[in-house]
């Protein structure tokens, strides 16, 4: 039921400043950094954090000190930043996969201009279709959705309005972060992965290969999910890397695995060295088992995994989902009723009109129908991908939104959502006789654009809880939300392209035209979906494998454990989950320090904790320097002088290997225990 007695911050009837272009750029420009930060952690890592709180706790501070903003315009600048988050974690989730598709026949669409064309496009369907949902889900249901985040970033906007410096803690994470970052990518004196791998020719234990890519985003990931989910993701790593591939290595001749990484692209011939795990074609063995094994089998069992994991997370929803679309469907036609004028309207209760609706989505169909950038060999196919996209949209949408609404947006099952969604159009094509690797792009582009707009979705709806809580106008929030969704998608597209091309340091290492896919950039949800599309269009797929890994996840589903959170864990590398898995160890130890002092805290009071608040620093202030790094390691001139600042070779000549790996796990150790320490802080 609705809370009819809910008085927002803000009284409908007082008149303050709100949509202004100072609000306006400043979210853009949050926007336009935790959309890079954002794309640069879940290539690499698979995961995303929330930025809507991050971003009003800056954005209150550097208003109220330089730019004298009123509450509403601190809404605004975390509506519009917020976008870019969310936006970014959809492009990423999904429009890598053009790379993996057979034949190479994606790659031509994996340039600029398509995906800032598909994330724009999936941006705006996702604020389009919450239009209609806002009073029918955010207002009238006030009481029984709690949509955790968005009122956590009220109370954040509320707090910020009665004084008090929350965001100094932050900055403080963002400066150490910054200064971790320099001297370990560009000084190279702190190591970025230590590593350590037992020989293949160990008669107990071999090719079992530990390494933590020892990085403050890492870190903070960790301890802001805490140790329950941090402690599942290590735990798929620690299987695939200390149990698979060691068994694999025993078991399985290395012509066998060249052969296989053959098949797979990974290698050219077995008579030409390199690929993954550097294959030698005179000894016909390999550099490193550990790898080449990974690329072969266990990458593919953790596709299996990842899918069925988000499958069973999707199942587990279609009570919710059901009862949801029910009721959101059967309020839209009162919304519409109320939103068709404004006049007489307080001002809390205006939105865009349904008329933005339905011409909005119908002027997407019709650009997707006729840009030349997006796959499709005719006008008809166009046009039948863009109803995809909008009826698969519409019912997502709704989807996304009463789940966030419920569990919030963390726990947003986005890859179940998209699988489906893939699964789905692939069935269509189907049906009307399309089949074989030419119609892959095209399914690509619906399952992409559904995931854009699902978790897109998902942040509007936080974004317009916020608004409702603080007193916010509905349609201005909706217009920064458009504007944000495409500022951001500019630069998450640069920075995607960026971070594909692979710097001299990863060509030295065996990564060829392109790094995402590569074990710096694994993007484990982009491989999946062009696992499914190939596997279901053209059926060059090794279900063995792949069937191994949903039967994985179903286990794990079975024992009580969260299997898409396994899964992924299964699929990337372990460098990735350990660090991970440390920052959740520490949150875990200062819940624990909390609980023998009988303290018992808010959501939103955690929210707000000295600990969470440098984590975001360290996660932000670590991803955006990565990407900055990242941009300049792709120009020849200052890579060269990158190139002449590092320590690396001189420290590893006078300390050893093992030396210079011991310094930076000791440079790692007192960032955790500063982190700690802060954490302690009241």
């Amino acid at each position: 039921m609705a809370d009819n007695n809910f008085k927002p911050f803000v009284a409908p009837e007082v008149r303050m400043k709100e949509f202004t272009l100072k609000s306006i750029l400043l979210g853009c420009i949050f926007g336009i950094i935790f959309g890079a930060a954002t794309t640069y952690l879940a290539l690499k890592a698979g995961l995303t954090v929330s930025a809507s709180i991050p971003i009003a706790v800056i954005a209150i501070t550097l208003g109220r000190k330089f730019f004298k903003t009123t509450i509403l315009e601190n809404n605004i600048i975390q509506t519009t930043g917020s976008a870019g988050e969310s936006i970014a974690a959809g492009v990423v989730f999904t429009l890598p996969g053009f790379l993996f598709l057979s034949d190479g026949i994606g790659k031509e669409y994996f340039n600029y201009l398509t995906i800032l064309t598909l994330a724009i496009f999936g941006g705006i369907l996702g604020t389009l279709m919450m239009i209609p949902l806002r009073k029918s889900l955010i207002v009238k249901e006030h009481g029984v959705l709690p949509y955790p985040e968005g009122t956590a970033c009220g109370d954040v906007l509320i707090a910020g309005e009665k004084g008090g410096d929350f965001a100094k803690t932050a900055f403080y994470g963002l400066g150490f972060a910054f200064a971790y970052a320099i001297l370990q990518k560009v000084l190279r004196i702190i190591a970025e992965t230590p590593e350590y791998m037992t020989r293949q020719a160990n008669k107990f234990f071999p090719s079992a290969k530990f390494s933590a890519d020892i990085t403050p985003e890492y870190m903070g990931v960790g301890y802001i999910i805490g140790p329950r989910i941090a402690g599942v993701l290590v735990a798929g790593g620690v299987l695939s890397w200390l149990a698979l591939i060691p068994l694999l290595s025993s078991l399985i001749p290395a012509e066998t695995i060249a052969t296989q990484l053959v098949k797979l692209g990974y290698l050219a011939d077995l008579n030409t060295a390199g690929g993954q795990g550097n294959w030698n074609p005179s000894l016909r063995t390999f550099d490193d088992f550990s790898a080449a094994i990974y690329y072969a089998y266990v990458r593919q069992i953790g596709a299996g995994a990842v899918a069925a994991g988000g499958f069973i997370t999707l199942l587990k929803t279609i009570p919710t989902i059901i009862a949801s679309f029910k009721g959101s469907l059967s309020s839209i036609k009162t919304a519409g009723e109320q939103s068709g004028s404004n006049a007489g309207v307080p001002r809390t209760e205006r939105d865009l009109s349904l008329k933005v609706v339905a011409l909005g989505s119908l002027a997407l169909i019709l650009l997707m129908a006729f840009l030349p950038q997006l796959p499709g060999e005719s006008v008809m196919q166009k046009l039948l991908v863009g109803l995809l996209v909008v009826i698969f949209g519409a019912f997502f949408v709704t989807v996304s939104s009463r789940i966030v609404g419920l569990i919030g947006s963390s726990n947003n099952p986005i890859s179940g959502m998209t699988i489906a969604t893939l699964m789905g159009t692939c069935l269509v094509f189907i049906a009307v006789g399309w089949t074989g690797r030419v119609y892959e792009p095209m399914a690509l582009v619906v399952g992409g654009m559904i995931c854009i707009a699902a978790a897109n979705a998902g942040g509007t709806s936080q974004d317009l809880k916020s608004g409702y809580i603080v007193g916010a106008t509905p349609r201005y929030q909706q217009i920064a939300l458009f504007i944000g969704a495409i500022v951001s998608s500019v630069v998450i597209g640069l920075t995607v392209k960026f971070l594909d091309n692979p710097t001299a340091e990863m060509v030295a290492h065996g990564v060829k035209d392109h790094a995402i896919g590569s074990i710096y950039f694994p993007a484990p949800q982009g491989t999946l979906m062009a696992t499914l599309d190939i596997g279901i269009l053209s059926g060059k797929l090794d279900w063995q494998f792949v069937i191994a890994g949903a039967f994985l996840a179903i286990t794990m589903e079975l024992c009580g454990i969260n299997s898409l959170s396994f899964a992924v864990g299964a699929y990337l590398p372990l460098s990735t989950t350990l660090p991970i898995f440390v920052g959740g160890a520490i949150r875990g130890l200062v819940d624990y320090k909390q609980k023998k002092t009988n303290k018992q805290l808010k959501p939103e009071e955690e929210e707000l904790g000295k600990g969470n608040l440098f984590a975001t620093g360290l996660v932000a202030g670590g991803a955006v320097a990565g990407v900055v790094i990242a941009v300049l390691a792709g120009f020849d001139s200052t890579a060269t002088v990158l190139n002449k600042l590092h320590m690396e070779d001189g420290l590893i000549t006078f300390l050893g290997t093992g030396g210079y790996y011991i310094i930076g796990c000791a440079f790692f150790a007192f960032m955790g225990w500063c982190l700690y320490r802060i954490a302690r802080k009241a």
